[in-house]
């Protein structure tokens, strides 16, 4: 399926990209046309929604499709192929505020499944997508039940078994932490009928805690202890491989943004200092607790801003006043791409592509998803 490099296997370079990117203000604003090709193996448009009644609902016409004067999204998107042929264009369907609800109700009942796979089919077809992604974000939590585990095989079994009569690509996205996805998933029966399995390996720490702490670290610090110790991307990793996940159908998710925080006190700014809530929004992303990486290499080139990288845990954080971010950099993708390939995983998968520099504010365009291209393929 990937060119082969030096008689090893290319690995997988996901790329999501989040469609209301193109209501951002400024240099945040990103379109599908600002994607380059060439930097994934697989683009996903993320999210199309659901239904009660299994049809897919279309969350925002007015940028997915072209009708009454819309944005064309989902045009232009599948017309990169003609810049990159080997391209694979996905879409995917469910993401956080989709929430569990539905899913868990259409997954339960044998009719309204069979209905909705037969209308994921239709929906391909018709906007010209290779493959689907499921982000049901989680069975058995947020809404769902316990009988989710079971129904959400059976709804990846079939669909795996209708997509393969048109050779579509089936994938998921899922959590990673062991104390979320034991609740969600039967691991090995998951990976049995998908292409591959998209590791949302982030989110680990966050203004929800009364503490600041790494978003996507690559493992635990000598400080952590207990269920603390568990909330990296390595102990993720471990725990799916070892309840039955392929190595080759894993792909690690690192993220192009960072979780932000407001200090308690300013002088107390290591990892663990208190904190009083998140950081301020950034200027194209807008939500507090959250900055792009694009909004984070700008405040760094501004100054005043002191960078610390935590070397066991193999990821930088920085602070300036009372406002601290932890986040990855070309240097921590680096090391988390030569992660995927020491266990021999499938590849790699980056949340999302528009909040890369994909303007080359700060240098180069593009630079986390190019660290990760040098290191993998």
């Amino acid at each position: 399926m990937f060119a082969s490099n030096g008689g090893v296997a290319a690995k997988r370079i996901v790329c999501y990209f989040g469609s209301w990117a193109v209501y951002r203000p400024g240099l945040g604003a990103f379109q599908p046309n600002d994607i380059d090709p060439r930097l994934c193996t697989h683009l996903i448009y993320s999210f199309t929604g659901l239904n009660t009644d299994g049809t897919i609902k279309i969350l925002d016409p007015w940028a997915d499709l072209a009708n009454g004067g819309g944005k064309a999204g989902y045009d232009k998107f599948n017309a990169l192929r003609q810049l990159n042929p080997a391209v694979k264009t996905m879409i995917a369907i469910g993401g956080w505020n989709e929430g569990s609800t539905k899913y868990s109700q259409v997954a339960a009942n044998v009719a309204l499944r069979a209905q909705f796979v037969q209308n994921v089919v239709q929906f391909l077809q018709k906007y010209n997508f290779d493959g689907f992604d499921v982000d049901w974000e989680y069975p058995n939590q947020r809404g769902g039940q316990l009988y989710d585990l079971d129904n959400y095989v059976a709804l990846l079994r079939d669909l795996r078994q209708a997509l393969d009569q048109h050779g579509y690509i089936l994938s998921v996205a899922v959590a990673a932490a062991e104390s979320s996805a034991a609740l969600s998933y039967h691991i090995a029966q998951v990976a049995q009928y998908v292409h591959f399995i998209n590791l949302m390996t982030y989110d680990f720490n966050g203004s929800w805690n009364n503490y600041v702490g790494f978003n996507a670290p690559l493992y635990a610090s000598s400080r952590d202890i207990g269920a603390a110790a568990k909330l990296n991307v390595d102990a993720a990793v471990r725990y799916w491989l070892s309840l039955g996940a392929p190595a080759d159908k894993i792909n690690l998710g690192i993220p192009s943004y960072g979780r932000s925080f407001t200090l308690v006190n300013p002088g107390d700014n290591g990892l663990g200092a208190l904190c009083s809530g998140p950081g301020i929004a950034g200027p194209y992303t807008r939500e507090a607790g959250c900055l792009g990486y694009n909004e984070i290499c700008s405040n760094l080139g501004q100054g005043g801003w002191t960078v610390i990288r935590d070397l066991q845990q193999g990821v930088p954080y920085a602070f300036k006043g009372n406002q601290w971010v932890g986040y990855d950099d070309p240097t921590s993708v680096r090391e988390k791409a030569n992660y995927i390939n020491s266990l021999g995983l499938g590849g790699a998968m980056l949340w999302s592509i528009e909040t890369d520099d994909f303007r080359g504010i700060c240098g180069q365009k593009y630079p986390l998803l190019t660290a990760l291209n040098q290191a993998l393929r």
